[in-house]
């Protein structure tokens, strides 16, 4: 019985010539898919770049001694130092040295107030704040910043408080305005995947338009005849599907390879992990069953048109 009905498959299956999908739409979709598999890995990696910054500077905050005189103002961030460290919620307080810090600044600023190569006491430079980094237990939201500030400020009239979140603010909303940028390519290289599919089908039809009246003539239902092209569309989707990926998988490894050779806080966040990857693998999956419902809903509409 199966191999009678394994016969009346192949038969059913080539009333219609299988011409399938070639020439260079299978190309375009493994193109399309490949867009969009780089285009999804970017925009998870600055999602994943976005959450770990967020994450690290949550309750950072920065204090600034703004002071002229390089002993006032080390005097000053002593005292600011030993004020934060009797906060409550206050987990971690540091004064940034002197030294790293004119070393920091010095390629844009030249030569600063507190250079390591400075004499003692010596006042050569361009004067720069003292910086105190501290971390606090929970979120340094407005209320909790406010009430730091009023704090130092009592002792410190200098003193100036800010979270470290709101310095990459601009940082931020660059990242998610890159990361709607990439889902919209991803949505726009889907509608144009689902229309090469379309046209595809429209080719095949009218090149087998006799023969498909004849069928019809003979019994043939629609159904039939569409599921012929939605099963060529499938395995030509799946084979294109496959291979963007696979050249999409290399290129966003290499990509990865290469940021993480910078060693850079902010670019070695982004790292996609294997979540990262299963979402990935799900877009040419989604991409053969675009192409497939495509092809069958383009043919029921023209078959219909026939009769």
């Amino acid at each position: 019985m199966s191999g009678t009905q394994t016969a009346r498959r192949a038969r059913r299956a080539e009333i219609v010539p299988q011409d399938r999908l070639q020439g260079p739409i299978p190309w375009v979709i493994a193109i399309m898919v490949g867009l969009m598999v780089i285009a999804a890995a970017g925009a998870l990696a600055l999602r994943n770049t976005g959450q770990t910054a967020a994450s690290d500077l949550a309750g950072g905050i920065t204090v600034q001694i703004v002071e002229a005189r390089p002993e006032v103002r080390a005097r000053l961030a002593a005292r600011a130092a030993e004020v934060l460290r009797r906060q409550p919620g206050v987990s971690e307080v540091a004064i940034v040295p002197p030294g790293e810090l004119a070393a920091l600044v010095e390629p844009w600023l030249g030569r600063v107030d507190g250079a390591p190569d400075d004499p003692a006491g010596a006042d050569s430079g361009l004067p720069v704040p003292a910086l105190i980094d501290a971390r606090l237990a929970g979120p340094a939201d407005p209320a909790r910043l406010a009430a730091l500030g009023a704090a130092l400020r009592a002792e410190v009239p200098a003193a100036r408080v800010d979270a470290q979140s709101t310095w990459l603010t601009p940082v931020f909303g660059a990242i998610e305005s890159l990361t709607w940028l990439a889902l919209a390519l991803i949505v726009l290289l889907g509608l144009a995947t689902g229309a090469a599919v379309l046209l595809a089908a429209r080719t095949a039809l009218g090149n087998n338009r006799a023969t498909i009246e004849i069928v019809h003539l003979l019994g043939g239902t629609d159904a039939q005849i569409a599921g012929i092209f939605q099963r060529a569309t499938a395995l030509d989707a799946a084979g294109g599907s496959l291979a963007g990926f696979a050249a999409a998988w290399i290129v966003v490894s290499l990509l990865g390879r290469t940021f993480a050779a910078l060693q850079a806080g902010l670019v070695t966040g982004g790292a996609l992990g294997w979540g990262d990857w299963a979402l990935l693998g799900l877009i040419p999956l989604a991409a053969v069953a675009l192409a497939t419902l495509t092809a069958r809903w383009t043919v029921m509409r023209a078959l219909k048109g026939m009769l």
